[in-house]
């Protein structure tokens, strides 16, 4: 059975590498925003980040609110255009 591939917006893009860049930023590996975002109730494996990452699994809003609070952040800076996460320096 082949696997179907995700369809996702450029939106959805534009996030995907905002989390990437904000991840790499702040020196946290994939590994360590999974076991971040767990304590927060949102378990998401390492293998998941790397499939949002590579832009072969969508991230939803609970995941996106999730993600940004273990950044703490308010989710809008990952929505925007490349370079707004990095350069927020506020929590939201």
């Amino acid at each position: 059975m082949s696997k179907r591939r995700v369809e996702i917006s450029t939106a959805g893009i534009r996030t995907a590498h905002n989390i990437e860049s904000l991840r790499l930023a702040r020196g946290v590996s994939q590994r360590q925003l999974a076991a971040l975002v767990a304590k927060l109730g949102r378990p998401l494996s390492q293998s998941a980040f790397s499939r949002i990452e590579r832009i072969r699994r969508r991230c939803d809003v609970d995941d996106l609110a999730t993600i940004a609070a273990a950044f703490g952040i308010s989710p809008m800076p990952l929505l925007l255009p490349s370079g707004t996460a990095q350069k927020t320096g506020h929590r939201g």
